[in-house]
């Protein structure tokens, strides 16, 4: 353990932080909200188009929601 804390000790001295203002925190977090949610946005198109391109399988709502006939039990 003495080696860890050793290092832990090391790593401290080297790279002082300064506290950042709560601006700076919100700045930081619309930034990275909005890659989150641009990554989501890219992430639904492209599977938006492997569905329709057929060279996915949809799972129980996508398929529900793209062909609802085939749940249809008035057939049976």
């Amino acid at each position: 353990m003495g080696a860890e804390t050793e290092v832990l000790e090391k790593q401290s001295e080297e790279r002082p932080r300064a506290p950042i203002t709560e601006n700076q925190f919100l700045s930081w977090k619309r930034r990275k909200d909005a890659a989150v949610s641009t990554r989501k946005v890219e992430a639904a198109q492209k599977r938006a188009e492997d569905i329709a391109a057929g060279t996915v399988r949809m799972n129980g709502r996508e398929l529900f929601q793209h062909e609802p006939w085939v749940f249809d039990n008035t057939l049976y």
